[in-house]
């Protein structure tokens, strides 16, 4: 879910293709579950599935998409989620018990053909198996695109990437990358183009959106620092919600009235279990490997059918076309776009 900061954050709509030539550290997890959300039935909100009653959206998504990333000069790095911080086990419980209540609405409204809510309740019945995960990776393996491990949060990993000149950019729909301090953050990559909105029959066109750390910070007028305290105060991952009756605008106010963290939490009620402080200091010092191999490779057409094709179910002709137009791009290197693609 990550911080809801949306309303105050100055950040600028490009075009994917403004992104040519440019490495992207892409949560890895944040994106699979956009997959899952967005590949389903209408009718009935059900994702993809093989012949073996696996559920297989995330990797039409991953393989496609990725597709229209190199194919317009974009290079990925997949970054997955390690072991979360013990203060987020409480975060974790809580949204299992809200995906199955999500996961009964969502059934009772197929029931009753309530098609405003099918959809709705079924992304909230969302669920990442260790199973997809290692889906996922195999098919990144088979395309030649690097994917790397997290020790903690892949975000903290992506913002450490990004800060230490291995990535140009942070992908993901969630700000943390930005408390996380990430240079530059770039949104909606994994849901650009035209998309329904919930409960309505109206369509929009989304594109990426470009954020930039120090932009965010002179315009609001405030540090990295009270930016993380500010995110503390609304809610983040690890104390959603935040504080009862704070939103972004009187955070901002009462972060620039109180010079630290304590003067502020004297002012308020902390209802959460985990210690503020703890909340704070990961931010500023996650957990983040410095050891990470980043290598784009060759793809392996035969594996990507298959893993696609034969494993999954997927329709043969259309893995093939898939899976040729990869190598073609590689071949042709989109022109001047992708000529040093394979290169580090």
């Amino acid at each position: 879910m990550g911080v809801q900061i949306s309303g105050i954050i100055p950040k600028t709509e490009i075009e994917l293709e403004d992104l040519s030539g440019k490495k992207i550290a892409i949560d890895a997890y944040n994106t699979l579950f956009q997959f899952l959300s967005i590949i389903r039935q209408k009718d009935t909100g059900e994702p993809l599935r093989d012949s073996k009653g696996r559920i297989t959206s995330h990797l039409s998504g991953l393989l496609y998409r990725t597709i229209k990333l190199i194919e317009v000069g974009i290079k990925p790095i997949y970054v997955y989620d390690g072991e979360p911080p013990e203060f987020k086990k409480k975060t974790i419980e809580e949204r299992q018990v809200a995906r199955e209540e999500s996961r009964k609405k969502w059934e009772q409204a197929v029931k009753e053909g309530r098609k405003e809510d099918i959809m709705v309740y079924a992304q909230g019945a969302l669920k990442l198996t260790t199973e997809m995960i290692e889906e996922s990776r195999k098919v990144l393996d088979a395309m030649g695109i690097p994917w790397i491990q997290a020790k903690s949060e892949g975000e903290a990993q992506c913002a450490f990437m990004c800060k230490n000149g291995d990535a140009d950019y942070s992908g993901s729909q969630d700000y943390d990358a930005l408390m996380f301090s990430s240079p530059r953050l770039v949104r909606n990559l994994s849901i650009t183009g035209k998309r329904k909105l919930p409960r309505q029959e109206v369509y929009i066109d989304i594109k990426p959106e470009v954020i930039e750390l120090d932009k965010v910070l002179s315009e609001l007028g405030i540090t990295k620092e009270q930016l993380i305290i500010l995110g503390i105060l609304i809610g983040t991952d690890y104390n959603p919600q935040g504080i009862k009756g704070i939103g972004p605008k009187t955070a901002l106010k009462i972060i620039k009235e109180n010079k630290s963290l304590d003067d502020i939490l004297k002012q308020f009620e902390w209802t959460f279990d985990v210690d503020p402080h703890k909340i704070y200091d990961f931010f500023l010092n996650p957990p983040i490997s410095k050891k990470y191999e980043i290598e784009w490779r060759e793809p392996d057409r035969d594996k990507i059918i298959e893993l696609m094709a034969e494993e999954h179910d997927f329709s043969r002709e259309r893995i093939e076309t898939a899976a040729s137009r990869l190598i073609q791009i590689k071949k042709q290197g989109t022109q001047s776009k992708l000529e040093n693609w394979f290169k580090k």
